[in-house]
């Protein structure tokens, strides 16, 4: 069994239930056992801005599946909840990203490990370092916490705050 992380997100709809929802799906999938979540975030929405605000959390999953099969299960359920395709960077009813898969560095054109954009995104590091500040980003020889103080001492502007609404598990 391999550690993983897993980034989810939502800004349409009942977007706690799709969180929620996807989070149910991760720990009912075979060979996947849901170790830690960290709480909600209510995050700006980062490229498109004419859009509503985002809701995301963190979870960290143990897993016998290979990344290819892991990233299988999260297109699955994205699928199942009903996302759309939309523009890049747009609205989505549910987005279940892997971030990290234990110390694995994979660039292909449809897969990458570490997420690319895991460093520059507070989004993804404020719920991350909330479960595993300690963890080491592998590419980059950082642990998460690290990457957060360098991107908040950066001035990335992009708010990041606790929401509290609401549980969806």
């Amino acid at each position: 069994m391999v550690r993983a992380f897993i980034g989810l997100g939502s800004n349409l709809g009942q977007r706690e239930d799709f969180i929620g929802r996807a989070i149910v799906s991760l720990a009912e999938a075979p060979g996947i056992s849901l170790c830690r979540r960290a709480g909600l975030y209510e995050t700006e929405p980062v490229g498109v801005q004419d859009q509503p605000w985002f809701l995301n959390t963190v979870v960290e999953i143990e897993t016998d599946l290979t990344p290819y099969e892991l990233l299988a299960v999260c297109k699955q359920i994205e699928r199942s909840l009903g996302r759309q395709e939309r523009e890049r960077y747009g609205s989505r009813e549910i987005d279940v990203d892997i971030l990290l898969y234990d110390e694995l560095v994979v660039n292909e054109p449809d897969l990458q490990i570490p997420h690319a954009q895991l460093h520059r995104r507070r989004f993804m590091l404020v719920p991350l370092a909330e479960i595993a500040p300690g963890q080491s980003h592998p590419a980059l020889q950082r642990t998460i916490i690290e990457l957060l103080n360098d991107l908040e001492s950066s001035g990335d502007p992009k708010e990041v705050m606790p929401y509290d609404q609401g549980d969806p598990y």
